[in-house]
């Protein structure tokens, strides 16, 4: 396979999965409906930067400790559980408060979302959802390899795959952030915010729940 016939079959295979729904879609979709399109951004950012950090582990191969060692990988897998049930439980703890001051207020009236974080809080949020995970560090270090041609040298070539899989990602978050602006004015409504939040915050939790409880 020839480098150009290689980077094509990857970007194609990296494109699919970017467009799968997953956690990261939902969160930059959750951050763009309530909290504005730059969070969103920044947290799709981060949600790259932490693809990315995986890629470079798995260039450098680093990342075999994973595959090596159970007590990494549990440690990691349990410390990106944890991080998914407190961003979960904060959502919907969120919903709850936020119930409470609407009672207060005119019933369903537009009102702007309180910033849970800054843009580079959602930055570093969407990171770590990523570079806490080991799964992602084992689809890394078992993917890349079949896309490296013979005779290309591994370590440039691992790290441009994952760029391209970073700029993927973030086209695809800028295009769901985009997709949310035409219906900006329903989703500032208190109830529909609260509804995402919980829709959202139970994903966080239940993603959080599977990691926790799978074997390997």
């Amino acid at each position: 396979m020839t480098a150009t016939a290689a980077l094509l079959a990857f970007t194609l295979a990296a494109a699919i999965l970017t467009v799968t729904p997953g956690m990261d879609s939902a969160l930059v979709l959750r951050t763009a409906a309530v909290e504005g399109s730059r969070r969103a951004l920044m947290a799709g950012l981060g949600v790259a930067t932490g693809c990315l950090a995986w890629g470079a582990v798995a260039a450098f191969g680093l990342g075999s400790l994973l595959l090596v060692s159970t007590l990494a990988y549990d440690a990691l897998r349990l410390c990106a559980a944890l991080y998914l049930f407190y961003l979960g439980l904060k959502l919907l703890w969120g919903t709850w408060a936020g119930k409470q001051a609407d009672k207060q207020a005119a019933p369903d009236a537009a009102r702007p979302a309180p910033a849970a974080a800054s843009a580079g809080g959602w930055f570093v949020r969407g990171c770590l959802t990523n570079a806490l995970n080991p799964k992602i560090g084992i689809f890394y270090i078992t993917f890349l390899p079949q896309f490296i041609p013979a005779g290309e040298n591994v370590l440039r070539f691992s790290l441009l795959l994952a760029g391209i899989h970073a700029v993927l990602g973030i086209l695809w978050f800028a295009l769901l952030v985009a997709a949310t602006r035409p219906l900006a004015r329903w989703l500032s409504r208190p109830a529909v915010m609260r509804g995402l939040d919980r829709m959202t915050g139970a994903v966080f939790i239940a993603f959080g729940l599977k990691l926790a409880l799978e074997k390997r």
